[in-house]
């Protein structure tokens, strides 16, 4: 089973990605980050998702509470004052491991071969752990994250949230060397809850889809007013799913930078897929057209909903 690191900031989708990733994955440990909200409510919501599921055996570690160089910002719009809002949970009694997030990383990736990270917020932990312990970025399989996008995004035109709020960490990361799968919105809006999901989870009758039903209503209550979306996007669990089953999301190499300065496109991902036209040299208008860089992530296209909804539908009926 791949050992896994969750690096996330719950967050309904977050706990979506928690849960998913709990019963096929091998969990050494959740870290939180602040980004959907600060770090002290993300952190909370992080235990109380494990408390609720049954998996308090799997660490929880605090983390960066700002962005590397940028104010923090947050998403109270679409995620509420809490971060979880929705179904009232008991406030969560289970202690933090002792050790800041960026510790736990590096400490876990040290004594662990081959770990994946799966980050699902800000990349500020990730980017941290690995500046202060650049030796980490050979220790590590993969990371699957959720962020960016290939076409469109949701904090302005052209960038996403999770990489528009901290893009100097997202920077890092892309440059890590580090095995990079992008599940951006591209993908993620591909699968949304609708109704229908959420009925579908809501009558498998448990205590656990009760309340996964009862945060995807409101979560998709929020994204309605904000976005006009029939569904909330459940943008996090892609990268569980991601490693869960290869087969589900169709990803291409491509060579994503990360916009710093643009006035109108910072937290840009910038994907370039010239090498995919097969030719050395394409000439468009009279001009020469380079072949691009050479990838360094793999950027996700496609999703199967269907088979994605029938793995989350599947796995939530697992929990008592």
């Amino acid at each position: 089973m791949r050992k896994v690191i969750l690096d996330c900031d719950p967050g309904h989708d977050d706990a979506m990605a928690i849960l998913l990733a709990a019963k096929h994955l091998d969990v050494l440990g959740i870290t939180t980050v602040a980004g959907n909200q600060t770090l002290d409510k993300v952190t909370i919501n992080a235990l109380k998702v494990v408390e609720l599921a049954g998996l308090t055996h799997i660490p929880v570690a605090k983390g960066m509470d700002r962005p590397l160089v940028r104010p923090p910002r947050h998403a109270p719009e679409i995620h509420g004052e809490t971060g979880l809002d929705g179904p009232h949970l008991p406030e969560p009694t289970t202690p933090l491991d002792p050790r800041h997030a960026v510790d736990f990383l590096i400490d876990t990736a040290m004594s662990n071969d081959g770990i994946t990270l799966v980050p699902t917020g800000p990349l500020t932990n990730v980017a941290t752990a690995l500046r202060r312990k650049p030796r980490i970025a050979k220790r590590l399989q993969e990371i699957s994250l959720m962020g960016g996008s290939l076409t469109y995004g949701n904090s302005t035109p052209v960038a996403e949230f999770n990489i528009y709020t901290d893009p100097e960490a997202a920077h890092i990361v892309f440059s890590s060397g580090v095995t990079v799968k992008m599940c951006g919105l591209n993908i993620t809006r591909q699968v949304g809850a609708t109704e229908v999901e959420r009925e579908r989870i809501r009558s498998l009758g448990t205590a656990v889809a009760k309340v996964v039903a009862e945060w995807l209503d409101f979560f998709s209550g929020t994204l309605k007013q904000v976005f006009g979306l029939a569904g909330g996007s459940l943008h996090d669990p892609c990268a569980v799913a991601a490693l869960i089953d290869p087969t589900l999301i169709e990803f291409e190499p491509m060579h994503v930078a990360i916009e710093l300065k643009g006035e109108h496109t910072c937290g840009m991902t910038v994907c370039d897929y010239r090498h995919l036209q097969g030719t050395g040299q394409d000439i468009v208008a009279g001009e020469s057209i380079s072949q691009g860089e050479p990838p360094n992530a793999e950027v996700g296209l496609h999703i199967d909903k269907d088979r994605f909804f029938d793995l989350l539908t599947d796995t939530i009926a697992m929990y008592p």
